[in-house]
């Protein structure tokens, strides 16, 4: 799966609810008006593009509609594609260009930045360059032991201390010790924490004039780690942690488990900050450079991909053979089995009527008399049952019909 394809699956969620419900907006209006445009904010906002970014994109959809003059709300699409390509803007990839590059790893709790760095490191091994991980988690519990594991995976060298200890020490002696053996990357992990906890943010400020201070002269990034699946809350944390530390970049994990996709858009016309990776996945190779023409051609993409439509022909010609077969099984009578050497079609096999019991005509009537027994019936196979009740209620009814006769003899 290539790069693009692994973007569209991870926005499948995001599409499938923005996409749809603008379909059924532009079906349900005939004319563009001041209505459709108040519905098309409505339907931004709802898919976590954010109120203002909402308001924005329909003033300028307003402004194209006018000055190209166009009146059917389906020609809208390409337009809205257009504008929300512009506010993407440019892509912006992670600097590692001045060794060693240093990038340190920020976020709250549970939004996936161990994750990201272990991925992050095997990225870079595999580039061919040389990686040291500073575990500067020193507060949550196996944090560190956790972290090891991932540098182990990826084959990169690691700077521990104690936990409990200053976090902002580890990020000095890994930065002095990758100066000291030319590393080519440095990669920072951080303790989760709430944008809400003054206390917890003023110690990132430590780490992050550390960080600043070790690493004059080299590139440096700061990434932000969101979880998509947060919605709008995504967008409040970027804005109080990059009062604290000057985000660079935002990591937007977990993309391919939210319909809340469209928060990279509010991201970037709000903050100013990039979206530089997603995740799409939990795979090693599912943390993708961000691509803003990758993002919206998935996004507004219409035309389902070939394995789709192999899959849903190939389901139809199934329904059609399965059909065509049901339909010659009714022509063709079902056979049942008698007994062990006897063999007769539904069609001939013998059905009551009218809750009688079916005799066979013998050849000569007058070689039957009254007193004489019916010669019994052969076996009926499955349906011998049917025939065992409706001769048990014969039966009865002829032994009523006899007592009435011998009272009337003896009455006589």
């Amino acid at each position: 799966m290539n790069i693009f394809s692994k973007i569209a699956a991870g926005l499948k969620k995001t599409k499938d609810s923005m996409m749809g419900r603008l379909e059924t907006l532009m079906n349900s209006f005939t004319k563009i008006d001041e209505e459709f445009f108040e519905e098309l904010e409505e339907l931004l906002i709802t898919c976590d593009i954010g109120v203002e970014t909402s308001l924005d994109i329909c003033d300028k959809l307003r402004a194209k509609v006018k000055e190209k003059g166009i009146k059917d709300p389906s020609e809208i699409k390409s337009e809205l594609k257009e504008i929300i390509a512009e506010m993407l803007g440019e892509d912006k990839g992670i600097d590692t260009s001045n060794k060693p590059a240093v990038i340190l790893v920020i976020g709250v709790n549970g939004a996936g930045k161990t994750t990201t760095i272990g991925k992050l490191a095997a990225r870079y091994k595999n580039e061919g360059k040389s990686v040291l991980i500073a575990a500067a988690d020193t507060f949550r519990a196996a944090a560190i032991d956790q972290l090891q594991v991932w540098a182990e995976r990826a084959g990169a060298d690691i700077v521990k201390h104690d936990e409990g200890s200053d976090p902002a020490a580890v990020v000095f002696d890994a930065v002095t010790a990758a100066k000291a053996r030319g590393t080519d990357v440095v990669i920072c992990d951080t303790a989760g924490r709430l944008h809400n906890k003054k206390n917890l943010m003023d110690e990132l400020k430590k780490i992050s004039r550390i960080v600043h201070q070790q690493a004059e002269g080299c590139s440096l990034e700061t990434l932000l780690v969101l979880d998509a699946t947060t919605g709008q809350n995504a967008v409040n944390q970027a804005k109080l942690f990059n009062e604290t530390s000057e985000i660079t970049g935002i990591v937007l994990t977990k993309l391919d488990g939210t319909a809340k996709g469209g928060i990279i858009i509010s991201i970037h016309r709000e903050l100013g900050i990039p979206v530089k990776l997603v995740g799409v996945g939990e795979k090693l190779d599912d943390l993708q450079d961000f691509h803003a023409k990758d993002f919206v051609d998935a996004l507004f993409e219409t035309e389902t991909d070939f394995d789709y439509n192999y899959e849903r022909l190939t389901d139809e010609e199934n329904s059609e053979e399965n059909i065509s077969e049901e339909a010659a099984e009714e022509n063709v009578p079902e056979i049942t089995e008698i007994n062990d050497n006897e063999t007769v079609s539904e069609e001939e096999e013998i059905i009551p009527e009218n809750g009688e019991e079916i005799i066979p005509e013998a050849e000569n009537a007058e070689d039957i008399s009254e007193n004489e027994e019916v010669p019994k019936k052969k076996d009926h196979g499955k349906f011998e049952f049917l025939f065992k009740e409706i001769t048990f209620g014969k039966k009865k009814k002829s032994e009523e019909n006899s007592d009435d006769e011998n009272n009337s003899e003896e009455s006589e």
